[in-house]
């Protein structure tokens, strides 16, 4: 049990433990969920949250929970972990949210580079993206965007992002296209909201680009995670 006095100045804090049998491990982490409290950081918390989602041990040692209930977040072990996952957590909820303003990645354009600039809005026009081929085998580091534009040297790297069961970047090319609904006939146009909301036709290219840019380094600092350790009684 924690019992705090929530508005004095820290030094005057009390903190109470009911330790029982709680595990001496399991202590530091407390004790550092405390201090969050005290000094008006709850925001670590839930970037912590974020950060644990993002784990991949939680997500394999979770893997059937995830698929039955809502998500239960583990109490690491050590305080110093649950700062690293803190940290990670707040680095990606701000990659994330501002996806729309990183860089795009630099893909090259297939034959079409050289005379971009002088494309026109409709030259940016997409019905359907698609995976290149080699031979009969589908390569995932070249996407067809439409008849005049084909990028390549996609890092397959970034399709390691995956949300809800599938890499991000097939998210973006399944609804950065051109949808018929069966049963009511609504035409879904992503260049419709690409000019008319977000006054620029080449939207959906550079949304791909810049995912890619959030994919990798998403990847990058899921990887440098620490292993998700934490008490037997919560795996």
């Amino acid at each position: 049990m924690i019992r705090s006095h929530v508005g004095k100045p820290p030094v005057s804090q009390k903190i109470h433990f009911q330790i029982g049998d709680t595990p001496k491990h399991t202590i530091s982490f407390y004790r550092s969920i405390c201090y969050t409290i005290i000094l008006g950081k709850l925001p670590d918390t839930t970037d912590y949250i974020y950060g644990i989602l993002h784990s991949e041990d939680y997500k394999k040692r979770f893997a059937d929970n995830l698929s039955k209930e809502l998500p239960r977040i583990p109490c690491v072990t050590k305080a110093s972990h649950f700062w690293a996952f803190s940290q990670a957590g707040r680095d990606l909820a701000e990659l994330h949210i501002n996806y729309e303003s990183v860089e795009p990645y630099a893909v090259n354009f297939a034959s079409c580079e050289l005379f971009m600039n002088q494309f026109e809005d409709k030259d940016y026009r997409v019905e359907q993206m698609k995976f290149g081929k080699k031979g009969k085998e589908t390569d995932k580091s070249t996407v067809i965007y439409n008849h005049k534009i084909t990028m390549t040297h996609i890092p397959l790297e970034a399709y390691e992002y995956i949300v809800n069961g599938k890499p991000a970047l097939e998210w973006v090319m399944e609804r950065q296209a051109v949808t018929t609904h069966k049963e009511s006939g609504i035409v879904n146009d992503a260049n419709d909201w690409a000019i008319e909301t977000m006054n620029e036709a080449s939207y959906p290219l550079k949304l791909f680009q810049r995912v890619i840019t959030v994919s990798l380094e998403t990847m990058k600092i899921v990887k440098k995670l620490p292993k998700l350790d934490i008490a037997t009684s919560q795996s």
